[in-house]
Formats: structure tokens, C-alpha cells, sequence
């Protein structure tokens, strides 16, 4: 089993900054991909940017140039740096890891998290 926890949410104004973490712990060989999703009020949970253990990134087209991913692979630590906040990025954000386990079956942990609230 993989613990996910998150950190780091929070209130802030439209326009500021918030750095959202993510701890993965417990057996976590053959981590893969990490991301982070969101579920904003009354809407479904959508990818906000996603990195793997190579270091490639895919990013939601909403938070593009806003929005880094980053992580060290050898804390099992994922994070995003938030930057020109807006209201519409309001939401539950959550931790995903994607662990490997072989050709045939891959494991799927969700942190349980972490409230972003932009003010405009």
C-alpha cells in the first residue's frame, strides 16, 4: 500500500501564489507517474498537470503558464507551484500516484485533498 498526503492549500487573492505538496510513503517501488488533479465546486475532477519518473510534463491548457509541476523522485515528492491565481482555480485539489506493478496491472493512490480558495 502508498499513503498520499498533501499539503500546502489554502486562501489567497486573484493574482497570488500558493505551492501545493505531496508526499507518497508506504511501499513505493516502481512509482510512475504523479500528478495533481482538481474538483472544482459542483463540477468533475479534471488533470491539472501530471510528471513522470523521467521527468515529462503534461499540463491542463487553464493553468499553462501558470501552473509548475516538479518533483523528487527520491522523497516520492510531488509538487505545484501556483502562480497569477484566479478565482475559477478554486477547487479540491488532489495528489495522484501511479505505481507499477507489472505489464498487466498498475496501482492507482489518491491523497485526500487540500482546499485552494483564490479571492477575487
Amino acid at each position: 500500500q502508498v499513503q498520499v498526503a498533501e499539503s500546502g492549500g489554502g486562501l489567497v487573492s486573484a493574482g497570488g501564489s500558493l505551492r501545493l505538496s505531496c508526499a507518497a510513503s508506504g511501499n513505493t517501488f516502481n512509482i510512475n507517474v504523479m500528478a495533481w488533479y482538481r474538483q472544482p465546486p459542483g463540477k468533475e475532477r479534471e488533470l491539472v498537470a501530471s510528471m513522470t519518473t523521467g521527468g515529462s510534463t503534461n499540463y491542463a491548457d487553464s493553468v499553462k503558464g501558470r501552473f509548475t509541476i516538479s518533483r523528487d523522485n527520491a522523497k516520492n515528492t510531488v509538487y505545484l507551484q501556483m502562480a497569477s491565481l484566479k478565482p475559477e482555480d478554486t477547487a479540491v485539489y488532489y495528489c495522484y500516484v501511479n505505481q507499477w506493478i507489472a505489464s498487466w496491472r498498475q496501482n492507482d493512490y489518491w491523497g485526500q485533498g487540500t482546499q485552494v480558495t483564490v479571492s477575487s
